[in-house]
């Protein structure tokens, strides 16, 4: 394995919480770059806030060199190393989709509360999301999530602008980790559809609720079960950030003769209830 990037509390936090920040990712001259080609893509203008006419504005998928850069850095991939294992993901191709955020009176349709783990049952879905990023065209009903979180060995949320609390940061159930397993467990290895975000209001809403604010260049790493939620941006900047999978080459095992388990394993084991690593 790489020298350590993370520390050991902070892996325990990221077991416990289902989170843990790595501030100054990536340089904030990658952040600026990728910034710029976002605003090209809205085709709004940075000096003219009546332009800024859509509380969200979805850009489809970029994989340019800055964005590639944003999301493997060596201090990134030292960090799966020791969240998923060393051997057991791939590095991120591209760095998702990208919501960027205006101040608007309107309220965006995207703010329910879920988690990014699963695939789709259609392996051209992808297709859908490259064509404009429309993902109308793609069906709600072929997404499956299953205990091994096959598809996501971690969410990426990497800011390419400064957030702040008023700058519609991401909302986090912190532990909500904890309480999807439970839930998804029973379907076995095929899993079940998306979880209704009504009733994972209602699973989660004991959990204390945090926000993904920080400076261009930090990236948050998440479990892939961890419940949140976007926001309005009522009154903040506009906010620029990527949603990046880090893919599993190996799937997540709750069972591990050796008792090898990642991070991401010893939360999913914990959930369930089964007996701590020793």
């Amino acid at each position: 394995m790489n020298a350590l990037n993370l520390s050991e509390a902070e892996v325990e936090g990221f077991v416990r919480d289902g989170f843990v920040k790595l501030s100054g990712a990536f340089s904030k001259e990658t952040a600026e770059e990728c910034r710029e080609r976002l605003w090209r893509e809205t085709g709004k203008d940075p000096e003219d806030p009546t332009t800024w006419t859509e509380p969200v504005n979805r850009v489809p998928p970029i994989n340019d060199p800055p964005f590639l850069e944003s999301c493997n850095t060596p201090r990134l991939h030292r960090a799966y190393d020791q969240l998923f294992g060393d051997g057991r993901w791939t590095p991120p191709e591209w760095p998702g989709t990208f919501p960027v955020r205006f101040p608007h009176p309107s309220a965006p349709m995207d703010t329910a509360w879920h988690f990014d783990a699963g695939w789709h049952v259609d392996e051209q879905w992808f297709e859908a999301l490259e064509d404009g990023g429309d993902l109308a065209k793609v069906d709600p009903h072929g997404f499956r999530v299953n205990i091994q979180s096959r598809g996501r060995a971690l969410l990426l949320l990497l800011l390419y602008s400064d957030v702040g609390p008023d700058d519609a940061p991401t909302v986090i159930r912190v532990g909500s980790h904890l309480d999807v397993p439970p839930l998804i467990a029973p379907y076995g290895e095929e899993g079940c559809g998306l979880i209704d975000d009504d009733y994972l209001d209602e699973k989660t809403a004991h959990r204390p609720e945090v926000l993904a604010t920080g400076e261009a260049g930090d990236v948050f790493l998440v479990h892939p079960f961890l419940v949140h939620a976007a926001q309005a941006n009522r009154h903040g900047r506009p906010k620029f950030m990527a949603q990046a999978s880090v893919e599993p080459l190996e799937l997540v095992r709750t069972e591990r003769p050796d008792g090898a388990y990642s991070p991401v394993e010893q939360a999913v084991r914990k959930g369930l209830g089964l007996s701590p690593v020793s």
